[in-house]
């Protein structure tokens, strides 16, 4: 009897193969084989002239989904039918989840086998596993896949009404979404805050002090028995006390009048109090908090950390990565407390095991936690894993093994001290048991040097000590505006509102991004002028779809129909062709809505309208002598642009750029203009003699303000020549580049080697030795992305003609294949983990035949195309400041 079993993804193929009988072939789906038409040329012809084709779904026949199979799948079906003849059996292994049991069911559905077929699921990928889920098929969930369609259905619906007004309206391609909309709005509604922010400045006092030779710090806490304002005393409103504070506010003179009032005075130890703190490890990963902990620990995107996950449980590494359960199986907390006991000793383990519940709404008990797969936990050593997967496995493995260890013991300890009527405190930690520490801290990516991190050792003090104060100084501080999110406090946010399911977060946070609603920025989600404008009309005249309450209920329903406790079909009746409903609303709102209100965002305390053009948004100002209009910056956020911003570009605009002064050695002058991507100096005027005058970004921290003509004369010389490679003879150069300054050592035919600069360095004045030393240092992040350097995210093998490797990297754009000079971007709906060599041949194959027929096209067209190219874009420029 021989088995045909269908999985996802090749990896997960190769894998599973190792653990079933001789008799059994695995072949992959390469994710879904199925979906509602992506594009009007993949409409079946019998529905083309519906007023519903457009949507997909039928809503005028009980919301009957139009299923097709995408052009990019069609070989891969083939390919499955065929392998389907000639077996007797057929078992849908698809992952456990309702994405999983969605594909199964097409599978089925497309498939149409005659032969018993089976459902097999597993969350990991152990030979002991794959044993078990063998004796244990069942039939494909049709409860499960309801839930599923309604919720594709649903995102159909949403993002297919609502983005074809964006585009009318606003610009186009913009899009709506059922959890993305939500997602942009918190992040404009933090925006806001920033913008309404009022900065408060307070003073205080820090003091140095001495007790028996060992040092500690103390920190001005009440005068004359008021407490001394601190900065949650301040209303971000105001910037000024909140009403109903009592405290004291101390302004530069106050603070150092106390200052010298004492310096000099005996300090008294007046209080110590010492209070036991008990901590608790925190549960095993879910999806949520792997994507948090791997952003903040790592710096992996949601998206970068799910798929380093999907490829650690497809190799058999982890167990399933898509779970809102914190559930342990006996197995798993017995081979992390053999972990514990062998690595660390038997006083590291919890007297008893630890079992976690979780409180997510929607959770599934059934599903485990993630966690290292196996009745045994391979350490991260053991693995033989390297660069992302090996850390993302390492943070795995110590929070799972952490969770079966006994609570932190730590004695927070606070001393009062008293000098004349100021009254000072001193605060303190002891770790008196590390328990789960010693394995895993959170937020930290080393447990040794992080538990010393957290202690705060205080000198032996007692009541009536006098210390000495070595040093007293005055401090003043300022108020900070709200946070922006991260995408670890997005994920968080989402979660905590039931918005959304976590295994779809990475990709919703990416299309956020992907859209040009939010920039990543040091970590931060900015968002954009267009989010402003997208979440206004929206909030304006379709709230329930940008209210995180309303969402939340909807995805309870949903987890409701997958329980049998709500029905489908009424459901989507109600919520797209009820009275109040989504056809209904935009049918009555479009004709209400101005375009350009719209395209206009509303920023208080700015006299000038901000506007979404075709080439980005714009500021447009009246003056005498009619409109004015000057492109925003794309680093220019919403919440920095004030009305000293707008006066600058504006009068850029009208009166020209400010000159910095001349160059000493050509007597050209050098102007600070402000571009799409901010400041730069530019070097002689542009004419038709001169039509490409030099231009140099300014580095971080350099403003139009502070730029001085010798800073302008040393960027404009850039690259900078600093001597010869030792080793090598061959230069090294420092420079400016897309993400900042670096040096760089040309190896000629080797390549070229770069390196970032540190914060501490200078891209005018570095040495030779210095930028030896940085070359000197492993590579990391975006400097070291040269194509020979940058490790390969999967090698898919070689290509026929020249044997060369055909390999998958990340760019800043997401995956794409190279094959020696050849870049091509994976396709929709493909992840790295799906695409076959086969597969990356056509694709290559087809961006060789677009290159040659664009290289005809543009010969031909080439000189025509140079005499229209600036009446057009003049046409088109004047068109975007009249709108």
């Amino acid at each position: 009897m021989s088995t045909l079993v269908i999985v996802e993804s090749p990896t997960k193929a190769r894998t599973i193969r190792n653990y079933l009988p001789q008799d059994y072939r695995v072949e992959a789906s390469m994710g879904h084989v199925r979906d509602l038409p992506q594009s009007a040329s993949e409409i079946p012809a019998a529905v083309k002239g519906e007023k519903w084709a457009q949507l997909g779904v039928n809503i005028e026949a009980d919301f009957e989904a139009v299923y097709v199979v995408p052009k990019d799948k069609k070989k891969i079906v083939t390919q499955l039918k065929d392998a389907l003849k000639g077996v007797d059996e057929l078992i849908l292994a698809t992952d456990e989840d309702r994405e999983g049991e969605s594909i199964s069911w097409h599978l089925y559905q497309l498939l149409k086998p005659k032969i018993p077929t089976k459902r097999m699921v597993f969350h990991e990928i152990t030979q002991e596993a794959i044993k078990k889920a063998l004796q244990n098929c069942r039939i494909i969930d049709e409860q499960l896949v309801r839930a599923q369609e309604t919720r594709r259905i649903l995102d159909r619906l949403v993002g297919y009404t609502l983005s074809p007004l964006l585009w009318k309206k606003i610009a186009w391609g913009l899009s709506a979404g059922r959890v993305q909309s939500v997602a942009v709005r918190l992040l404009v509604t933090k925006e806001r805050q920033r913008r309404a922010f009022h900065e408060g400045t307070y003073w205080d006092l820090k003091a140095s002090l001495l007790q028996e030779k060992t040092p500690f710090r103390a920190q001005l806490v009440t005068l004359g028995g008021t407490k001394v304002a601190t900065g949650s005393d301040f209303d971000p409103a105001t910037g000024q006390i909140t009403a109903g504070h009592n405290v004291v506010l101390l302004n530069k003179e106050q603070a150092v009048e106390l200052q010298e009032q004492l310096t000099g005075k005996t300090w008294n130890v007046n209080n110590i109090e010492e209070r036991p703190v008990t901590r608790k490890p925190a549960p095993p990963f879910t999806t949520s908090t792997l994507q948090q902990e791997s952003n903040r620990k790592l710096c992996l995107s949601a998206r970068d950390t799910m798929r380093v996950a999907q490829n650690l449980y497809e190799q058999g590494y982890i167990t399933y990565m898509r779970t809102d359960s914190v559930h342990l199986s006996d197995q798993a907390i017995a081979a992390a407390r053999s972990c514990v006991e062998k690595k660390y000793g038997k006083q590291y383990l919890s007297p008893q095991p630890r079992q976690y519940t979780t409180k997510s709404k929607g959770a599934q008990e059934a599903h485990e936690a993630i966690r290292p797969a196996g009745s045994t936990f391979r350490t991260p050593q053991e693995t033989g894993l390297g660069g992302r997967e090996f850390a993302v496995y390492d943070l795995i493995w110590k929070r799972t093994v952490a969770s079966q260890m006994p609570d932190s013991r730590q004695t927070q300890i606070t001393v009062q001290l008293q000098v004349e009527e100021a009254s000072f405190r001193s605060s303190g930690k002891r770790i008196d048991f590390p328990g789960y520490l010693r394995a895993y801290v959170e937020g930290s990516d080393d447990p040794e040097a992080a538990l010393e991190d957290q202690e705060v050792i205080l000198p032996p003090l007692k009541v009536g000590d006098h210390p000495t104060c070595t040093e007293l100084e005055a401090v003043d501080h300022e108020t900070q505006p709200p946070a922006r999110y991260t995408e670890a406090s997005l994920v968080k946010t989402l979660e905590s509102e039931g918005i959304g399911r976590p295994s779809t977060y990475a990709s919703i946070i990416g299309t956020i991004i992907d859209k040009g609603y939010a920039h990543l920025v040091s970590n931060a989600l900015i968002p954009t002028f267009t989010a402003f404008a997208v979440t206004d009309l929206l909030e304006k005249h379709f709230p329930d779809i940008v209210d995180p309450s309303f969402t939340s209920k909807m995805e309870q329903t949903l987890d409701d129909i997958a329980t049998g406790e709500a029905k489908w079909l009424p459901y989507l009746k109600k919520f797209y062709l009820g009275e109040k409903g989504l056809e209904t609303l935009v049918r009555e709102r479009e004709s209400q809505i101005d375009a350009t209100t719209a395209r206009t965002v509303e920023l208080e305390n700015l006299d000038a309208k901000v506007r979404i053009g075709k080439y980005g948004p714009y500021i447009e100002v009246e003056n005498g002598e009619g409109v004015v209009t000057a492109s925003i910056p794309k680093d220019l956020t919403p919440a920095d642009l004030d009305p000293k911003q707008v006066e600058v570009l504006l009068r850029q605009k009208t009166t020209g750029p400010d000159q910095v002064g001349r160059h000493p050695e050509t007597g050209e002058p050098i102007y600070v203009k402000i571009g799409t991507y901010g400041p730069y100096v530019q070097l002689g005027d542009k004419t038709d003699e001169n039509p490409k005058a030099k231009q140099v970004s300014l580095p971080k921290g350099v403003t139009a303000e502070n730029l001085t003509l010798d800073m302008a004369v040393g960027l404009l010389a850039l690259p900078r020549t600093l001597g010869v490679h030792p080793a090598t003879n061959s230069r090294i150069q420092a420079s400016l580049g897309r993400f900042g300054p670096y040096v760089v050592h040309d190896q000629g035919k080797e390549g070229k080697d770069y390196r970032s600069l540190k914060a501490v360095d200078n891209v005018l004045t570095i040495s030779l030795e210095r930028a030896l030393e940085l070359l000197a240092e492993p590579k990391k992040g975006r400097a070291s992305s040269t194509s020979k350097s940058k490790a390969a995210l999967r090698e898919l093998g070689t290509h026929p003609e020249d044997d060369s490797p055909i390999n998958i990297y990340d760019g800043p754009y997401g995956p794409y294949i190279k094959h020696g000079k050849t870049n091509v971007s994976l396709p929709e709906g493909q992840t790295v983990e799906t695409v076959t060599l086969s597969a990356a041949l056509e694709l290559l194959q087809a961006k060789a035949s677009t290159k040659s027929t664009t290289r005809k096209t543009t010969k031909s067209t080439s000189s025509k195309t140079k005499s229209t190219t600036k009446s057009s874009m003049s046409r088109a420029k004047k068109k975007e400041a009249s709108n």
